[in-house]
């Protein structure tokens, strides 16, 4: 385990131990009775257990630790909702310890029903799928509108590199497709501290932008499961969990690339009959926001400080036109009214803009990765890197551009480009076409 690793344990104020190498599995049993007392209960899904349950049940019982096991059907692919994390909570007896044996989906309706119980859980990582091993907040959907619902992250985190290694490569995939969202999303980080909306963190920012050139550097050897590419693919994606923790929220691993992939997650999209996992949408909206980045970058231009915003009702219409009646509308209106701005407070804004962007276009353009380079490197990670990859059609995709800025009170590139008055040329810019590995 890194020294920065460490450093974020000892600076965490949930989580206390994360076993990261080769057969550590083995030691499950000893470190469970280090911080937990009294039987667990083990969550899985089909996949998971096989993965690693019996061995994890094992070490436990070896240390005479009471199990039960809770398994639920790996086909079709769970959907992380609240409501499964309900049922979840449901199965829990007093006294018992959670233990979620699996990635992305179990670790998340896990983490919250523990959270809802105030009571400690255990999470052991299957995959190098995704980046909410660590992370305090659960992105689940609740009525259908899917959100990062605060909560503690996993008291103790056991990843063992042999089961790692061993995960479906597609699986992996989406591991580094995650991690890639990391690129666009510290873009918009960097345009939200410099029009003095939301400042970096000093102590985040390091942790996720600090190795992440280095993370994804390989991408070829993540996709031949090269035993030190995924340790360190898995110890960025542990780090960006914490930095999430240390920082309170999601903004140093979520920008734009995550709210163009929670709607298609709202949306339940599938292909090939699968629902499409979280990484997978997130490496095409992360491709999908560095065109629109390119194609921003590539402009010559001021921009006009005295052009009309849209109003608030204007925006609300327009939610209500392309979301429907309903809740999920009605989300997306508070989220929205938390960040919009009009008249003189937008005409100040825009004059603020002018006065950074000569310095903070080329500190963009030096950080960010260019679209095709990013896509080619998911290709050769194994991870989708155009909409078709995943089933988005065009005019699928535009759609969820033009709307995907409503889902969060979070500034971000989306918009930057709605309030300047470009964002219908930087989303047509966006459609693209797909890039050859």
């Amino acid at each position: 385990m890194t020294d920065l690793i460490a450093e974020a344990v000892a600076r965490s104020a949930n989580v206390a131990e994360i076993a990261l190498g080769r057969g550590v599995i083995a030691d499950a049993g000893r470190i469970y009775a280090r911080h937990f007392s009294g039987a667990a209960l083990l969550f899985a899904d089909d996949r998971g257990w096989a993965a690693a349950g019996p061995a994890v049940e094992a070490a436990l019982n070896a240390a005479g630790i009471a199990t039960r096991r809770h398994i639920i059907a790996a086909t079709p692919r769970p959907k992380p909702t609240t409501d499964l994390a309900d049922s979840l909570g449901a199965a829990l007896a007093p006294g018992e310890t959670p233990v979620a044996i699996g990635s992305g989906v179990m670790n998340d309706v896990v983490k919250y029903a523990a959270f809802l119980r105030a009571i400690p859980y255990l999470c052991v990582a299957t995959a190098a799928s995704m980046d909410g091993y660590t992370s305090a907040g659960a992105p689940l959907s609740e009525k259908g509108f899917k959100k990062t619902i605060p909560c503690r992250p996993a008291r103790v985190l056991i990843a063992d590199l042999d089961v790692i290694c061993a995960a479906p490569p597609e699986m992996t995939g989406w591991g580094y497709g995650d991690l890639a969202g990391k690129v666009p999303a510290g873009g918009d980080w960097m345009i939200a501290d410099a029009l003095g909306i939301e400042a970096i963190d000093d102590v985040a920012w390091p942790m996720v932008q600090g190795g992440l050139a280095g993370w994804l550097a390989h991408p070829d050897r993540i996709r031949a499961a090269d035993p030190a590419a995924i340790d360190g693919l898995f110890q960025g994606l542990t780090l960006v969990g914490l930095a999430m923790e240390a920082h309170g929220s999601s903004r140093p691993a979520s920008g734009a690339d995550h709210q163009i992939a929670h709607l298609w997650e709202m949306d339940d999209l599938h292909h090939h009959g699968q629902r499409v996992s979280h990484g997978a949408c997130v490496a095409v909206g992360c491709v999908t926001t560095l065109r629109m980045y390119d194609w921003l970058l590539a402009q010559p231009r001021r921009f006009d400080p005295d052009r009309p915003g849209a109003t608030m009702t204007a925006k609300a219409a327009e939610i209500r036109q392309r979301f429907g009646a309903g809740e999920v509308a009605d989300r997306a209106i508070v989220e929205t009214e938390a960040k919009h701005v009009d008249g003189s407070a937008l005409r100040d804004r825009l004059h603020r803009l002018n006065a950074v962007w000569p310095d903070l276009a080329p500190r963009l353009r030096a950080r960010l990765t260019p679209a095709p380079d990013m896509a080619r490197a998911l290709a050769t990670a194994g991870a989708p890197s155009d909409a078709a990859d995943i089933g988005v059609a065009r005019d699928y995709l535009h759609t969820t551009l033009l709307k995907a800025r409503f889902l969060r009170s979070r500034y971000t590139l989306l918009d930057l480009l709605d309030e300047t008055g470009l964002l219908p040329q930087a989303a047509e810019a966006a459609l693209g076409q797909k890039v050859a590995p």
